[in-house]
């Protein structure tokens, strides 16, 4: 099976080249348009990635750089980790994510990754046999279609609605699914599209998946980040109504992506993961693998439990201030509309109407020429599978925000398209 590939134009609009493409090679290449420029570029504003430590508005927790001070100081932690992670590490997770469960999880549901990136790897390969498919949300997740292509997974895409608040179109998915289905992705709070998954709807997912005969793979990687009417429920949840793999990471909930310190859970009540041959299966698996540094992993138990709410409500509050300019902004510019204000993580989606520009063909040549002319970041919705569409990331600086948007109006006014009067 051959990656999704998307076609990227140069600066002059002439030759096109076809390559694979993940959201930091965009990312790469647009940079590249803005170095070329030379002195001639204003400052960079990046809304393009997902990564908050680029700004002080979303500072760590004291606890949590103390802890990993702690566990490296003592030298304790300076050689090989078990390959499933650190014993008090996975109770740890276990006892912070069974906190929303009607059930217990054991440190034998978890396994600890390298970043959540790791963990979608993990799912994949799991799951990966000959003539599987795997059903992955549109726009979603580039990493899960190149883990499926690098599997020899076949993937087929299910949309999200819009104009629903961003809901699994569960029609599609029954339509999509057969007997080779051997997982249903889904992303909650969602990434790119800034939405949150209320509980009914998450029973209705369970539901089908069990219908059609598949487990679900549920990405929390921005659990509890939920600013919105709707409260974070994990699909852990109806582990006991479909079989559940929860992805997950400290990284955007304490502000540590660099830390890579993520999880593989099975939240499943009735048992099906703890298959001998299952078990076994996912145990030798990771023997491949290499997790984080074992201080991190040695630092997790004091970072969970010491961690005080006020900084994860700051964290809230900042995301929700941020998203309120973010939309605020998106209102002035005609040519792009956002369906959905966001209620959690730290994206959205915007549409783009090309009949309102005139010299932009499509989302990758609006990214290449902002990046250019204005020295501003933003993702084209190719790279997340919706063509003319943009995401925009909005954990950043509210100045950097306010300027960024700013500057994707004037670009906007720079290339409206002249209507005749007649």
């Amino acid at each position: 099976m051959e990656s999704r590939v998307v076609g990227v134009n140069n600066n002059n609009n002439e030759n096109t080249a076809t390559c694979t493409i993940t959201i930091k090679g965009f990312i790469s290449l647009l940079m590249e348009t803005i170095d070329e420029n030379g002195g001639d570029s204003k400052r960079v504003i990046s809304l393009g990635m997902g990564d908050p430590t680029l700004t002080s508005y979303f500072p760590i927790s004291n606890v949590a750089e103390e802890a990993v001070s702690e566990a490296l100081r003592s030298h304790k932690f300076r050689g090989y980790a078990p390959t499933a992670g650190l014993l008090q590490a996975r109770i740890a997770i276990a006892e912070y994510l069974s906190r929303d469960l009607p059930y217990q999880l054991s440190s034998d549901d978890v396994f600890i990754t390298c970043g959540c990136t790791q963990a979608i790897d993990v799912s994949v390969a799991m799951l990966a046999r000959p003539g599987a498919n795997i059903l992955l949300p549109r726009p979603g997740f580039a990493i899960y279609e190149l883990s499926a292509a690098f599997r020899g997974v076949e993937v087929r895409h299910y949309d999200l609605l819009p104009e629903k608040g961003w809901e699994v179109d569960l029609h599609a998915v029954e339509a999509l699914a057969d007997h080779n289905t051997v997982a249903l992705v889904i992303i909650n709070p969602g990434s790119p599209c800034g939405n949150v998954y209320s509980y009914h709807h998450l029973e209705k997912i369970a539901e089908t998946a069990k219908r059609v005969g598949t487990i679900v793979i549920s990405d929390e990687v921005y659990g509890h980040l939920a600013f919105g009417g709707k409260p974070f429920a994990p699909m852990g949840v109806f582990g006991s109504v479909v079989p559940v793999l929860t992805l997950g990471s400290l990284s955007k909930r304490w502000i540590v992506p660099g830390w890579r310190l993520g999880w593989f859970v099975t939240n499943d009540p009735s048992g099906t993961f703890r298959n001998p041959k299952v078990v076994e299966r996912i145990k030798k698996y990771f023997d491949l693998l290499g997790g984080p540094a074992t201080f991190i992993q040695a630092a997790v138990p004091r970072i969970i439990a010491q961690t005080e709410e006020i900084f994860f409500k700051k964290t809230i509050d900042n995301l929700r201030h941020a998203a309120d300019i973010c939309c605020k902004e998106i209102e002035e510019i005609p040519c792009i509309f956002c369906p959905y204000k966001p209620e959690g993580s730290m994206a959205l989606m915007v549409k783009l109407n090309l009949s309102l520009l005139e010299g932009i063909s499509d989302d990758i040549d609006f990214c290449f020429k902002l990046a250019k002319e204005e020295s501003v970041i933003i993702l084209p919705g190719t790279a997340v599978g919706l063509k003319n569409w943009l995401r925009i990331i909005f954990a950043v600086d509210p100045s950097d925000l306010e300027e960024g948007m700013k500057r994707v109006k004037y670009f906007c006014q720079r290339h409206a398209r002249k209507f005749s009067k007649d």
